[in-house]
């Protein structure tokens, strides 16, 4: 089945739990509708590029294993070593993060949240803005975590990726993790989501990071500190049983 057919298939089973919740879809650009609910079994492929050289990555598959109202689990199954590690992610119903990976000093770790990342607020409406505080844990370490989210809505953008064409709202962050050591700085992450409400989930992301070492500085290098630039586009999505 092709990619566009697997999309009519999962927008059309998204509908029909809308319509039974008797949820009502506001027009794009003023609010969302509520987030289309998740089922077990729905799967998303999504590409990454660096963004320095245009250089395809490799795939990543986030399959929904897990859901309900309130919490989504899925499993994150990278194609290769440079698009990841295989992990497990939670979100919340509306797709707000509760465990998933931070860009730190140019290291991805993952993040566990005591109340949830605040990726979004919904109504998405246009100029809306936030800025929220929210503690983590580093499974494994032990390290806590006090973590800034600088939110604000861009507006709306009709966008093509090879999964097709979407009607988006286009929401930038910039995220403060809290890691600063002696030495280095607070890595600085900013990143802009494509966000698609048909889906409920952004079809293209671009992320980016800088910090300073002041350990470095005066030095041949410099003390300014750049992490990995990458953009991430939906491939395919398929609804659970087709």
């Amino acid at each position: 089945m092709s990619n566009s057919l697997h999309l009519k298939g999962l927008a059309t089973d998204r509908g029909r739990r809308l319509a039974l919740a008797g949820v009502a879809a506001l027009a794009l650009g003023f609010a969302i509708p509520a987030v289309p609910a998740s089922t077990p079994g729905d799967s998303y492929v999504y590409q990454l590029v660096n963004a320095y050289n245009k250089e395809t990555i490799g795939r990543v598959q986030h399959q929904v294993d897990q859901a309900n109202a309130n919490r989504v689990a899925l499993s994150v199954s990278p194609d290769s070593a440079a698009t990841g590690w295989a992990r497990t992610e939670v979100y919340t119903g509306e797709g707000n993060w509760l465990r998933g990976p931070i860009e730190s000093h140019g290291v991805s770790e993952d993040y566990e949240f005591a109340t949830a990342f605040p990726a979004y607020v919904f109504p998405l409406d246009p100029g809306k803005s936030w800025s929220v505080r929210v503690n983590a844990t580093v499974p494994g370490t032990g390290a806590r975590r006090s973590v800034r989210v600088d939110g604000r809505v861009l507006g709306t953008e009709r966008i093509r990726v090879p999964a097709g064409e979407f009607e988006t709202i286009k929401v930038q962050r910039v995220v403060y993790p809290g890691d600063a050591d002696f030495g280095r700085t607070e890595t600085r992450i900013i990143e802009t989501d494509w966000y698609a409400p048909k889906l409920g989930r952004p079809v293209r992301t671009e992320r980016r990071s800088e910090w300073l070492d002041l350990t470095q500085c005066g030095m041949m290098g410099g003390c300014d500190f750049r992490g990995a630039w990458i953009v991430t586009e939906l491939v395919s999505a398929k609804a659970a049983g087709k």
